[in-house]
């Protein structure tokens, strides 16, 4: 197997465990909100928003990443580059706007998180 190759079985191996970061956290979370909603515990709705989100955020860094891996390793042009860097724009934005939901503040700002 020829190094180009390794390299995008790994960047697809990254994306399909993103992909599975987000599929996994959504089913897990929807699961724990029906329990928690049969036990009729208070903060449900907050809980799954928050664990959900987590998972998204997990998803998007290992999607960012097979990105990265594909893009700087197996083709690096210019154009490749400059497509990467909107598509790490994009997503860093999401995760950022995902951190302020989930926690309440931005993440460079100092506070508790909301655990």
């Amino acid at each position: 197997m020829e190094f180009q190759e390794l390299v995008e079985t790994a960047g697809r191996a990254v994306d399909l465990a993103g992909v599975g970061a987000v599929l996994g956290g959504a089913v897990l979370a929807t699961a724990l909100a029906v329990a928690r909603l049969v036990r009729r515990e208070p903060g449900t709705y907050r809980r799954f928003r928050r664990f959900l989100g987590r998972s998204i955020l997990l998803g998007l860094e290992l999607l960012v990443a097979a990105d990265i891996i594909r893009t700087v390793a197996v083709t690096p042009t210019l154009e490749s580059v400059a497509v990467l860097a909107g598509i790490v724009l994009i997503r860093t934005f999401l995760s950022w706007s995902l951190e302020l939901e989930i926690t309440g503040h931005w993440p460079w700002q100092k506070g508790a998180a909301t655990d």
